[in-house]
This record gives structure tokens, sequence and C-alpha cells, in this order.
């Protein structure tokens, strides 16, 4: 099928945006229409502050442990214990996922939106640990969204501290070899010593910041760990003793900590409790590899598959000058000149339910029908089954069986509509400037409503964000 280059508005609606809306009309100065999005980004909607918090969650889990321990020997008390908690984080995550549907359906900022959920895929979590399962959705809303404008290293201190994080990695019981917790039960001849976990510290180097290849070694890896030592949550875990440590907040454990001066990447960091990791951590997000591992992810998902040399090196000049400030890098990226070229970005599952959803004119999100039809597609939301989250690249969604699922997926949601949408009237309003003959021709041709706007859905013009 012949294509057409995409039109400008086409870009920001889709490329930077997700998707338009029929009740919207198409952005006349596309640029500035995103840029000022910047400004009208609401880090707590009222969808998303209705919802259940980290210190819910946290709440529900250290009461499931306390009644799990005198029922420990029954397995049949236990199960249903441990049945009961899971239903409840269950009801707690689609609580959450509905949340962000209803914010992407009818945010006046769906640029600002992209980029959350651009930086909560960097910092994947999975749905896929009991103690997490409630909190994924946390992570994005108390960590990810008020740090969205700042700068990198606010983001990565609050994903870093959030409990979703510490749990899901395995840092909130990592306790130092050398820390006094350990030296007091090696003294008392325990078999089984508290040890370190390096789980988190691995992520942060090779995910969250440097990227793989950025010449970090094992020994860095452990330092970090180390440093990191004693960084837990109020809730889950034992609280230490004279300290308040509400349910679900940070909290420092001094006696977990690892002593000592720690070296990572050639720089030393004094022994200072918890300011030690904190100093590693603003160390790293201030290293200049970051920041072209994360410009280049940046240019990868707004722009293209391979990105161009040239954009990469904008958006890593821009982060450099500004010392990672998140706002301005996302500005210099709708500035570039290089982000409006012809290119291809393939939707993963989430960009096309949503984008299909904001183009039928649907606001709100009601039930589960939504949810088990992002499963089916194969992408539930905060469920990658690993930190290194999902693929950014069309080989990951453009396979033969993922496009049939898209195809039963838009014929079941356009049978739902019926006659309420004449997409021959929605196609130029959904795909300006880039809505070819054939598909118009197609979905004109269609033997009833539902058929048209199923084709019209699975278009290869839909299914491209421009």
């Amino acid at each position: 099928m012949v294509t057409k280059p995409a039109s400008p508005a086409a870009i920001a609606l889709s490329r930077f945006g997700l998707g338009a809306r029929p009740d919207e009309p198409a952005p006349v100065r596309p640029q500035t229409w995103l840029l000022d999005q910047l400004g009208q980004f609401d880090p707590r909607p009222a969808a998303i502050a209705a919802t259940p918090g980290s210190a819910e969650a946290a709440a529900a889990f250290r009461r499931y442990i306390g009644d799990r321990q005198p029922v420990a020997s029954r397995k049949d008390a236990a199960q249903s214990l441990r049945q009961e908690i899971r239903r409840q984080y269950r009801d707690d995550y689609a609580a959450h996922v509905r949340a962000r549907l209803a914010v992407a359906l009818d945010t006046p900022a769906p640029f600002a939106e992209r980029l959350v959920h651009f930086w909560a895929n960097h910092f994947a979590v999975s749905a896929d640990k009991l103690a997490v399962i409630g909190l994924v959705g946390t992570l994005e809303f108390e960590a990810i969204r008020p740090a969205l404008l700042g700068r990198f290293e606010d983001m990565l201190l609050a994903v870093t501290r959030h409990p979703a994080m510490l749990l899901y990695l395995d840092q909130a019981q990592s306790i130092g070899p050398g820390s006094r917790l350990a030296q007091a039960a090696t003294r008392r001849g325990r078999r089984r010593v508290p040890g370190l976990n390096e789980n988190l510290a691995r992520e942060i180097l090779e995910l969250h910041t440097l990227g793989a290849g950025a010449g970090y070694t094992q020994a860095d890896v452990q330092a970090l760990a180390q440093g990191l030592t004693g960084w837990s949550v109020g809730g889950f875990v034992r609280r230490p003793i004279g300290i308040e440590a509400p349910d679900g907040a940070f909290v420092f454990q001094p006696g977990w900590h690892e002593p000592g001066t720690r070296t990572l990447l050639g720089q030393r960091h004094a022994e200072a409790g918890e300011a030690q990791g904190r100093a590693m951590l603003l160390a790293l997000a201030r290293d200049p590899r970051t920041a072209r591992h994360l410009c280049t992810k940046l240019a990868r998902h707004f722009v293209a598959d391979v990105p161009s040399s040239a954009l990469v090196d904008r958006l890593t000049a821009r982060w450099t000058a500004t010392n990672g400030d998140l706002a301005a890098v996302s500005r210099a990226l709708v500035e570039a000149p290089e982000a409006w070229q012809p290119a291809t970005k393939f939707k993963t599952p989430w960009d096309w339910m949503v984008s299909a959803l904001r183009g039928v004119g649907q606001r709100e999100v009601t039930g589960p029908r939504v949810m088990a039809m992002l499963n089916a597609l194969g992408q539930p939301v905060w469920r990658p089954g690993s930190p290194a989250g999902w693929d950014d690249v069309a080989a990951s969604w453009a396979a033969p069986d993922a496009l049939m699922r898209r195809v039963e997926t838009a014929s079941r949601l356009a049978a739902t509509l019926g006659d309420r949408v004449d997409a021959r009237q929605l196609a130029p309003k959904l795909l300006p400037g880039v809505l070819t003959a054939a598909t118009a021709e197609a979905v004109a041709r269609a033997e009833s409503p539902a058929q048209a706007l199923a084709l019209l859905l699975v278009s290869p013009e839909f299914l491209r964000r421009a």
C-alpha cells in the first residue's frame, strides 16, 4: 500500500501524543501545541488521586504477614490468607490500571502523558511478586509523575526509594555482611546470616543510568549494592528501633548498612550511612554516559527505532547543559527538526488500544474489558516480566500473530459500538494528512459500520505512530 509522508499535525498527535480524538480539532501549530502541554500537566489528576496509595498497600501486606505467622503451620489457613491479600492487591492493581487509562483518554496534555509512560517503562517493575502487585501503579503515580518535568537525578532518587522498586528488586532486606546486624548474627552462631543483594544495583547501572556496555564492572555493582544497604520499606520489614517508619515509606536501617568507603567508577564515596548511597546515585545521574543512554532511548521512543546520531547528539547536549532537566530535554525533542522528519514508529499494544479508544471518543473506562484486551494483545499494564521493560521497536510487535490479535480486538471493539460511529467521517479526523486513498476506499466499501471501523483501526496508517 502506498503511504503518505506524515503531516505535522499527525506527528504531533500520534508520534508525540496518544492519538487524535474526534471531538478535538487537529492542532494548527503542532509544535506550540506540544510545548504548551508541559505547562498543563497535572501530576495528580482526580482519577489517580482516588486510587489506593503505597501506604495502604503496605499496611495491607503488614496485616497479612501478622495474620499469617500464627497459622503458618496450617496450610489451608495460610493459603486462604494468601488468596485474600492477592485478591485485594489485584483489585488495587485493576483500580490503578483503570485510572491510568482514564487519564490517557481524557488528558489535555497527551505529550506529557506519553512521557510518563516512557519513564515508567524505563524504570519498569513487573506485577509478578505478591508484595508488588498492589504497588506497581503507585510507582508511576508517586515517583514518576511528580518528577516528570524536574531533574533526572530527582526522579532516579524517588524511584529507587519507592517501595515498589525496593521490593521488586529485593533491596528491602539487603544487609551488608559487615553490618552490625550481620556481625551480631555471626556472634550468635546463626546458620543463616543475612546477606547482600545486588539486583537493584545491577539494574541501576545497566538499565536506569549508564546502560549495558558502558564500562562498569562487577566491582562497581558490588560497591553500589553495599552503598544501598539499609534502604528499606516501612510496613514490609521489621521496624528499626527508635526510627519512625510509616507503612510504605522509605526507611534507612542503619544497623543493616555496610560500613566503609566505597569506590564507584573510580570515584570514592565516604562512609555516611544513607547519604553514601544517595551520593552514588547522584554521581550516576550526572555521568555523561547516562545522558547519552537515556537520550538515545528518548529518541528511539519518540522518533525512530534507529534514531539519527544528530538527534541523539542534540538531546544529549541539552541534557548536559541543563544537568538533566527533563522539561528542557523534552522541549529540545519537540524543537528538533529531526523529530519532524518522515519515520515509522509502530504502535505497541498499549499505544494502539489507547489511540483506538480515544479515536472512538471514549473518555472513561469501566469494567475489566480493556484490561482483558491488553492482556490478549500481549502487553498487560505494568507486567513486562523483567526490569528491562517492554521493547520499543517494531520487530517486537509487528509479527503476523500479533497483528491478527489486533484485528480480532478491533472487531470486538467495533461490535460494541454498532452503528454509533461513522468510520468514513472519522477516518480523516484520526489520520489528518496521512489517510490514504486505499484505506478510505476500504472503509467506504465495508459491509457494515462495525466492519468499517474495524478496518480503520487496523489500517497501516493507524497501526503506525505517524
